[in-house]
């Protein structure tokens, strides 16, 4: 196969993508713990390799940088990729690319410009459709079959990096099955033909031309291509996108409970014959599982008589259910299985995991249960402490700069150690009327307080 034959036949329907977005001032972009640079949340991915001083975290770059003379949100300008799927002008990108922008430009490969509008946007899984109206049938690419893809077979990216119009690249699958921390559904395809800053929402396609994944995420530590980058699998895209383009809201079961790993440790302790499963650290009190008799400590086995390997496992298996779904749950308590029936609630469109509403969605953050272990594995020199495990955008929280990763160790003068406490703490606050309350927060093995407002996101 000639792949400069393959890149002749798609390239018509690879697009660039300008975006303009006004972005409060304070607001940080933050990456996943331990992954510095890993995931590109912002429009083309223009964000500078270091730090902040005082404030770490990530900054969008490029046209229109800067505060607005207000002192307010200032517009910022970006760049990212896409790829046509129908006639009719639906173009595939990452959430990260067009999601909050205030105006989208679709440059197609001949250099015509088209104004596109939002169809619809998943934040969960970063994918998102948008849409043009040429006044002609557009060329079109089709999703093929990710999970045929093998570890050395060859792929061919393409998009818009740096800007630069329209570029192909190439090399092979390095890996498959990639967890990278960005959120619950992590199953990526690792690949090593460069994916660069404005690459974000563009194809990777196999040798015969279907698109198998979406470049969303590189690995760098320096801030260029490394040869370490990650596409969303067409397997997981193709139904998201179906839905999203059909104007469909994307509904996923909900559990309510928080998990962790299953370490050889924690099997010996609890009477596991192996290290699997998912442990259970918290039930959401007002969630299907608590309905059904979960309780703190079970390892949960199996779902609807589907083994629940490792923990990533658990999220992907729940989501793919409908809300509503009665779904079978073998759990290990007490040193022996138990089956329990769940009827799956309908996931917030936050997951608040263990806040509370309140706390999630006021402040804008959900938080978790560590235990010391964890801790350790965070590089936190305490013994207790309450992980944040996701940041609500634009929330109270965000602007605030906290940071998914980040492990919470008082509140208000208050040691905490269970997300309950941390609500309580910060509710306590809000009813004295206080505007602000001083958190205690250790990352990367420094601590430093973050005055978090107590008015609402």
């Amino acid at each position: 196969i000639n792949i400069a034959d393959v890149v002749e036949r798609v390239s018509p329907a690879v697009v660039s993508i300008r975006v303009t977005a006004e972005e409060p001032h304070s607001q940080q972009i933050a990456p996943p713990p331990g992954l510095e640079e890993f995931f590109r949340h912002f429009f083309g991915d223009q964000f500078g390799p270091g730090f902040q001083q005082n404030q770490p975290g990530f900054m969008p770059h490029g046209q229109g940088q800067g505060q607005g003379e207000d002192g307010g949100p200032r517009v910022i300008q970006g760049i990212g990729s896409g790829f046509i799927i129908d006639p009719e002008g639906h173009i595939v990108t990452n959430n990260h690319v067009v999601g909050g922008a205030k105006g989208i430009v679709v440059v197609m490969n001949g250099g015509k410009e088209y104004p596109a509008k939002l169809v619809g946007r998943d934040v969960k899984t970063d994918l998102a459709v948008i849409k043009i109206d040429a006044g002609k049938p557009l060329p079109f690419v089709k999703f093929g079959r990710s999970q045929d893809m093998r570890v050395g077979d060859w792929v061919i990216t393409m998009g818009s990096p740096f800007g630069l119009g329209h570029t192909a690249t190439t090399g092979i699958v390095s890996a498959r099955h990639r967890d990278i921390g960005s959120g619950p559904y992590d199953d990526y395809l690792q690949i090593d033909a460069a994916i660069n800053p404005g690459n974000s929402g563009g194809p990777a396609f196999n040798l015969a031309g279907d698109v198998i994944g979406v470049n969303t995420a590189i690995y760098t530590p320096n801030g260029g291509n490394i040869g370490i980058g990650f596409a969303i699998p067409s397997s997981l895209a193709k139904d998201v996108v179906a839905q999203l383009k059909s104007g469909k809201t994307i509904d996923r079961g909900w559990l309510g409970v928080a998990i962790q790993n299953v370490t050889d440790d924690i099997a010996d302790g609890v009477g596991l014959d192996s290290a699997k499963g998912a442990l259970i650290t918290t039930v959401n009190s007002d969630g299907p599982a608590a309905k059904a008799g979960m309780k703190q400590g079970d390892v949960i086995l199996k779902v609807d008589d589907k083994d629940v390997k490792e923990l990533r496992d658990l999220p992907r298996m729940i989501a793919a259910m409908k809300p509503g779904t009665s779904a079978k749950i073998t759990v290990w308590r007490d040193r022996a299985e138990k089956t329990l029936t769940v009827t799956l609630g309908e996931m917030p469109a936050e997951e608040q995991q263990v806040a509370s509403a309140e706390t999630s969605h006021e402040v804008g953050l959900a938080l978790a249960s560590v235990d010391e272990q964890q801790l350790q594995q965070h590089g936190i020199d305490s013994d207790h402490g309450v992980l944040v495990t996701g940041v609500k955008p634009d929330s109270v929280a965000a602007r605030a700069g906290f940071r998914r990763g980040d492990v919470i160790v008082a509140v208000g003068g208050k040691d905490v150690s269970q997300p309950d406490q941390v609500v309580s703490e910060i509710r306590k606050h809000r009813e004295a009327k206080d505007k602000a309350v001083l958190v205690l927060v250790d990352r990367g093995k420094m601590q430093r307080f973050v005055a978090l407002p107590l008015h609402a996101a």
